[in-house]
């Protein structure tokens, strides 16, 4: 049987079951949350420094593996980069990329950017998921509250001094190969046991460049839009930055 045929038969297969899947238990979880008393009204002019994106494009494979593609990365990188600076010219907002870094600068970015990605994976287990809230959250959700900080420590920055917020992006794209999705339509037609096809996962942050306080963040784990694409890139960066201080609500 030949691929293509193989596809469309594992297609026909898969729809009636899709059909009688159960909702997904993220689809009820929080999105995104904005630290108390702060705002960003549009046209304000502050200065966003962006922060080099984590970006990952790739496949994944039968079994599971992430195959990275150079390729996909760099092409998803500049559609990104465009999509982003016209979003946030029409808030009103001036975004400056962040200065190349190499030595010790260039590892006070990395470190950094790994801090904001444990920050931000804490904040959405234990503050988005309503199971996993501790209990200090779980308060703190019900008061409104968003307190989470990287610390003072990141107003030392090359670029910090002369921008007024620093902005994370990070997204992670695993597209299915053909063998991923047939494994796929035999696991939930036999077993029962769900399996994902691919990945496509991001979320965004803003950070006081003064406090280090995480002012505003949005987290996904299934976005749409191929960043192949400059049309697809510009719908994942409106998803990435759903609810950004300033804007209006975005469709999800």
């Amino acid at each position: 049987m030949g691929t293509r045929l193989a596809t469309r038969l594992a297609i026909m297969l898969l729809a009636p079951a899709l059909t009688l899947a159960p909702a997904s238990p993220a689809a009820a979880r929080q999105r995104s949350a904005q630290k108390t008393g702060f705002t960003l009204p549009p046209g304000s002019g502050r200065t966003i420094l962006l922060i080099r994106p984590s970006i990952r494009v790739g496949a994944r494979s039968t079994g599971g593996m992430f195959e990275p593609n150079g390729d996909w990365t760099d092409q998803a990188r500049r559609n990104i980069e465009t999509a982003l600076a016209a979003q946030q010219q029409a808030l009103g907002n001036r975004v400056v990329a962040a200065p190349v870094a190499d030595g010790d600068a260039a590892r006070l970015v990395a470190d950094y950017a790994a801090l904001f990605a444990a920050v931000s994976q804490s904040v959405i287990r234990y503050q988005f998921f309503a199971g996993d809230r501790l209990p200090t959250k779980k308060r703190a959700t019900q008061a409104g509250r968003f307190e989470w900080t990287l610390g003072p420590g990141i107003a030392r920055l090359p670029g910090a001094r002369d921008a007024d917020y620093a902005l994370f992006l990070s997204t992670s794209d695993a597209y299915g190969s053909t063998g991923r999705k047939l494994l796929q339509i035999v696991a939930m037609l036999g077993p029962g046991i769900p399996l994902s096809a691919g990945e496509h996962a991001g979320y965004a942050g803003l950070v006081d460049l003064r406090t280090g306080d995480l002012l505003w963040l949005n987290a996904d784990r299934a976005m749409g839009g191929d960043l192949r694409t400059p049309e697809g890139a510009a719908r994942r960066v409106q998803q990435l930055l759903a609810d950004f201080p300033g804007s209006t609500p975005a469709p999800r």
